[in-house]
């Protein structure tokens, strides 16, 4: 029987980005957070003499090749545990394509998590939420390189193990460490797309490096979301570009950029302290490892709040992507019921702000009926928009499979 999985988006609250690398990449530092909107992602798969994948899906926008991430999530996943199977998914679009909302990444993840059930891989979706982050050390990633085994020698790689299709035991023989394999996924994911591995943890989830590097923080309580969809499209690629031209102009060098993600990275880990683990989830990048401070967990709104974070949180993107859509800062503007476009919220909000490099944007309220308000601003301006909830790490496992 084929498995159903949610494909939940994230939105970002802050996006700090450097100047462009040698590598041709960006660092930055985030913090991701998960939404209940999501996609549907159906997978069904059976073990094959050779390896055959098909995609569908109700958008005809989506593409259904490798330069699908659900595909390539399944082709690395079947590569990397010697598997041939013959797997079909469907994707169910509900979510808006290329909005920085990381549908795509998302789809990848669910994919893989339903391969998992299909093959009988691993029950990671219930075994997930139980863990503590601090046992996700037992590989380390060094750079762009292979992982590093700090487990003893005993300990047994998914890849060493015989998975043809006539194989006499399942993977869960080889998965008697969850660790082991969550960080192998997690490697996987980073080869799929750099924000693909935030999607492995969900809830609200610290990324720094590409922002494949990812942290999980403290499990926070929901609160009201209203997310706008523009009808104006954001290229990612020309948003980097227009980043880039900027950071010449201002000056900015790489050890200048360096200075200034190391010191937002400390910011959101004193905003978050407790939910850092000690040893990294994946990476070697510029974070190493963050102070502990005062304890500031609890809910989302209290934490915005009471820790000051909306007066220096900011989206680097939007310095570049509203000047090219001045539309955008407006309807920031009426997220924020403020009178100046682009600004910040007034009492009504707790938070508004471009997501990822757009076209999305969001607001987070306190109330129901101060998020309805939003919606009736945004209905009255002709800006189609959704009611959600952040969606925190527990409920975002117990609801994925349907």
């Amino acid at each position: 029987m084929p498995t159903a999985v949610r494909s939940h988006a994230k939105i970002n609250l802050g996006l700090g980005i450097g100047a462009p690398r040698e590598d041709g990449f960006h660092s930055l530092v985030t913090v991701y957070q998960t939404l209940e909107l999501h996609d549907l992602v159906t997978v069904e798969a059976r073990p094959a003499a050779e390896t055959a994948i098909r995609l569908t899906s109700n958008d005809e926008r989506v593409p259904l090749d490798e330069r699908n991430t659900a595909w390539r999530m399944v082709s690395f996943l079947l590569e990397e545990l010697r598997i041939a199977a013959e797997v079909k998914v469907h994707i169910d679009k509900r979510l808006p394509i290329q909005g920085g909302l990381g549908a795509g990444s998302a789809n990848a993840v669910a994919a893989l998590v339903g391969l998992e059930q299909e093959l009988g891989i691993w029950d990671g979706v219930r075994g997930f939420p139980g863990l503590k982050s601090e046992t996700w050390g037992t590989h380390d990633r060094a750079g762009s390189g292979s992982a590093k085994e700090t487990a003893s020698p005993s300990t047994s790689h998914p890849s060493d193990q015989d998975l043809s299709p006539g194989a006499p035991t399942s993977l869960r023989s080889a998965q008697d460490d969850s660790s082991v394999w969550m960080a192998q996924r997690l490697e996987i994911a980073a080869q799929v797309g750099s924000d693909v591995p935030l999607f492995l943890i969900g809830g609200t989830v610290l990324g720094v490096d590409r922002g494949q590097e990812v942290y999980p923080l403290p499990d926070l309580e929901p609160v009201w979301c209203v997310v706008a969809v523009p009808e104006v499209g954001v290229s990612t690629a020309q948003a980097f570009l227009d980043w880039d031209a900027l950071c010449a102009v201002e000056g900015l060098t790489a050890e200048a950029s360096t200075a200034k993600l190391n010191e937002l990275s400390r910011a959101y880990a004193s905003v978050f302290s407790g939910g850092i683990p000690r040893r990294r989830v994946q990476g070697a990048g510029s974070s190493g490892v963050f102070p502990n401070g005062e304890d500031l967990a609890g809910p989302l709104a209290s934490a915005l709040v009471r820790t000051g974070i909306t007066s220096w949180i900011e989206n680097d993107f939007e310095r570049v992507v509203f000047p090219q859509h001045p539309s955008l800062a407006e309807i920031k503007r009426i997220l924020a019921a403020s009178e100046t476009p682009g600004a910040a919220c007034r009492d009504s909000c707790l938070w508004v702000s471009l997501s990822g490099s757009g076209s999305v944007l969001y607001g987070l309220y306190r109330t129901r009926g101060e998020a309805e308000s939003a919606q009736l601003r945004l209905e009255q301006a002709g800006v189609r928009n959704q009611l959600t909830r952040t969606l925190p790490r527990s409920a975002y496992w117990e609801e994925m499979l349907l």
